[in-house]
């Protein structure tokens, strides 16, 4: 059963999150918040008012989780002197603290989240590597893990475009997850995934290395003012395939957009190209071709400013967006990233999307380093 000092550090780490995360004063905010939504002509400008109904459910979501986080404590509490008079086991005891504990973490790891880019959904895109159908079965396999991993935490994951593999797997996919903080949890993520394992492609059986890598950027809605150079811009149209249907290879529903970026503080030029294939009505696709391109250059801002900041505060850990984070040894059970050293055996359990262990330990070295 659990030990006095286990209780003690739950309602120690409790009482620590009402002060960090400053519920008192969230608690006047959200009344001070709600009181503007109800002001006559509120909704004169939607925009507007979406802002801020977005203000005022962000400001309830940590008040209503840190209460959940208490009540849990408390009734390890109650558990806790239950037990002593015999009115519950020490199984329903160990229970009741790891339900506890679970919320805890849950909670710290979202005040670990504050950057304005962090609560908003996100788009992921994977690229194979080289090395034909290998890589391209392991970007594959990324995809799924991704997707199990959003949907196991109730987000909504939508394949936007999707480019098959010549013989098998895939070879690049864009996925928006939509849903509270999914950019702040999955922003770690982007780089280089490795894969080592004894290919079922390779007749010899040998042990094969194949690299697919992982981009994700922050999905912005209107609240949010990217400009985009109508200038700058040119769309193709083509037509989708797809499983069956009458529409397919018919309709030039699928979109490609490209745009002629200049970096404004580098003066580097580059290309974005975007295609979206996600439904068979062309101006939705283009509605999502331009969001994403507006993500695109949003993310590109923000990581800017992130550079900037490194220059500026000493001791903080390099942002290397495109290196290698991450191997996942299949013949070793296991699966290590280079960043923080955290590792696990569990390599079925990660490919089915358990990766909130990687996800946490990335979030925890930014905040060891005072990045918060």
């Amino acid at each position: 059963m659990i030990t006095i000092d286990q209780l003690k550090d739950a309602v120690d780490r409790t009482e620590a999150l009402k002060r960090y995360l400053n519920i008192d004063a969230k608690l006047i905010q959200v009344e001070e918040e709600q009181l503007r939504t109800q002001v006559p002509g509120f909704w004169d400008d939607p925009k507007k008012a979406e802002a801020q109904m977005k203000k005022v459910k962000s400001l309830q979501g940590w008040i209503d989780g840190y209460k959940e986080v208490s009540s849990l404590t408390q009734e390890v509490q109650l558990a806790f002197d239950f037990y002593k008079e015999e009115l519950v086991t020490e199984e329903e005891v160990d229970a009741a603290f790891a339900k506890a504990i679970a919320a805890v973490e849950a909670l710290e790891l979202k005040n670990m989240l504050r950057e304005e880019a962090d609560q908003m959904d996100c788009v992921l895109k994977i690229n194979s590597g080289a090395g034909g159908t290998e890589s391209q079965d392991w970007a594959q396999m990324l995809m799924r893990m991704y997707m199990r991993w959003g949907e196991d935490n109730k987000y909504k994951v939508t394949v936007a475009d999707l480019q098959e593999g010549d013989e098998a797997g895939i070879k690049s996919v864009t996925i928006e997850i939509e849903g509270p903080y999914a950019y702040g949890y999955l922003k770690g993520e982007n780089g280089v995934h490795r894969l080592v394992r004894v290919s079922p492609y390779n007749a010899q059986g040998k042990r094969m290395t194949s690299f697919a890598s992982v981009f994700v950027t922050p999905l912005v809605d209107d609240s949010i003012e990217v400009y985009v150079n109508p200038a700058l811009l040119t769309w193709d149209t083509f037509r989708s395939g797809g499983a069956g249907g009458q529409n397919v290879n018919k309709v030039e529903s699928g979109v490609r957009l490209r745009y002629q970026f200049k970096d404004p503080y580098t003066g580097e030029e580059e290309e974005i190209l975007i295609e979206n294939t996600e439904t068979r009505d062309q101006p939705k696709n283009k509605e999502r071709a331009m969001q994403h391109l507006r993500s695109i250059l949003y993310d590109k801002e923000l990581k800017h400013r992130m550079a900037e900041q490194e220059k500026i505060e000493a001791g903080k850990k390099k942002i290397e967006w495109g290196s290698q984070i991450r191997s996942y040894v299949f013949d070793d059970r296991r699966v290590k990233d280079h960043r923080t050293g955290y590792q696990t055996s569990d390599v079925t359990g990660v490919m089915d999307g358990k990766i909130d262990g990687f996800i946490k330990s990335y979030l925890m070295s930014w905040s060891e380093t005072g990045e918060e």
